[in-house]
């Protein structure tokens, strides 16, 4: 069968005054999705990412790289009412607005959500923000680790005998950033029977608490704080990373048929009805003499040839980023792909997870370089002459 090659966003046109990891990263999703994502950034730098530390590609950073993939970077400053008339012609044709400054920031220049539906009714108008738009909490400012200090979540996480730790990856901006597009594509199908938009509000801290998932219910519903318990399992067993003979290996045997399985492709079928370790409650109970047992077997091979042989399994080795990435089901899936950017040359960036049968994302277009597409716009989209666009450009309006 073949493909109408059209992504399912195409014609829906997005102005991103968002920074950092959850605007961008929604923005991204939806790029990818085939919708035109302008990117308003400040002239004196753009992106906070921009300026990031880490390892840099001709002088771009791989920070600002990983969420910006194909959109247009317009260079103005909005602060200036030569720069919000350049905006509002933009929002002419804006199918969403997506924001992620403090409540209020935006206000004063009259790019609210109140001021803007007055004038553009379609428009959906998406704001992150730490703690919502609204309450005691609304002016704090907020990053990543504090809302996963605040929310409980890294009260969950660490050893069971340790301090609770953050993930490494920012997860809640992470999971704010699918939320967002998931909203926005909702919000986008209401439209098609009101022929209204609307004003979307999502907060970190709402994010970080519905992802707690059932773990906020073991506490609500059976009033215990639930016990942190390392790479394994409190309440599983075998469920956790295991000694090979070159590292560890994770093993996630959630039900009786598991258990069974692994019995046998360990070479011990009798463990499944030993009465140490027969049933779940067993298995728990017995947890460190089984995990010796397990690692007796384990550690007489390779964590990569525990992986070809406990495939049928939910088994896997831990790897190091490298042997993660260098891994060719990644190429095969087309997780990673090479990025011509207009300065830094080739760059190696992870590539869209989405995988439609007839309307194909496009993520094949490369993050831009700040301002890239300053005068493109303007000219194209928002209707200003060759001569208009000098004029900002001397006012230092744009870049």
């Amino acid at each position: 069968m073949s493909q109408s090659g059209r992504p399912p966003l195409e014609g829906i046109r997005v102005v991103d005054f968002s920074r950092v990891i959850a605007g961008p990263m929604c923005t991204q999703i939806l790029s990818d999705m085939g919708a035109e994502v302008i990117k308003i950034e400040n002239p004196d730098g753009g992106d906070d990412t921009r300026k990031g530390a880490g390892p840099r590609a001709g002088g771009e950073s791989h920070f600002f790289m990983t969420y910006n993939r194909g959109k247009k970077s317009v260079a103005l400053d909005f602060t200036k009412p030569d720069g919000q008339a350049v905006v509002t012609k933009l929002l002419e044709t804006a199918d969403v607005l997506v924001q992620n400054f403090r409540p209020g920031v935006l206000n004063k220049y009259g790019f609210d959500y109140k001021s803007l539906h007055a004038k553009f009714p379609r428009l959906i108008y998406l704001s992150i923000s730490a703690y919502g738009q609204s309450g005691p909490l609304s002016d704090r400012p907020g990053y990543d680790p504090v809302l996963q200090a605040e929310s409980g979540m890294m009260s969950v996480n660490g050893e069971a005998n340790g301090e609770g730790l953050r993930h490494a990856i920012a997860i809640v901006d992470t999971m704010t950033a699918i939320h967002s597009v998931a909203a926005i594509n909702a919000a986008l199908f209401a439209r098609t029977s009101t022929g209204k938009g609307q004003h979307i509000d999502l907060a970190l801290y709402d994010t970080a608490l519905s992802s707690l998932g059932n773990m906020g219910s073991y506490y609500l519903i059976g009033g215990e704080q639930p016990k942190r318990a390392g790479n394994g399992h409190f309440a599983s067993a075998p469920n956790s990373s295991f000694e090979t003979k070159n590292g560890k290996i994770y093993m996630a045997v959630a039900n009786q048929k598991l258990f069974t399985d692994t019995c046998k492709a360990l070479g011990h079928p009798e463990w499944a009805t030993d009465p140490r370790f027969a049933q779940l409650a067993d298995r728990v109970a017995n947890k460190p003499e089984l995990t010796r047992m397990m690692e007796e077997v384990l550690k007489t091979d390779t964590k990569e040839n525990w992986g070809h042989k406990l495939r049928h399994l939910p088994a896997g080795p831990i790897r190091t980023m490298k042997e993660a990435l260098d891994e060719p089901e990644v190429k095969r899936r087309g997780m990673l792909k090479t990025y011509k950017h207009s300065k830094a040359g080739e760059v190696p960036i992870m590539g869209s997870n989405y995988r439609f049968s007839d309307t194909p994302v496009d993520d094949t277009r490369p993050p831009p370089a700040l301002g890239e597409h300053t005068d493109e716009v303007l000219g194209s989209i928002a209707g200003l002459s060759a001569n208009d666009i000098a004029a900002l450009r001397e006012k230092k309006v744009i870049a």
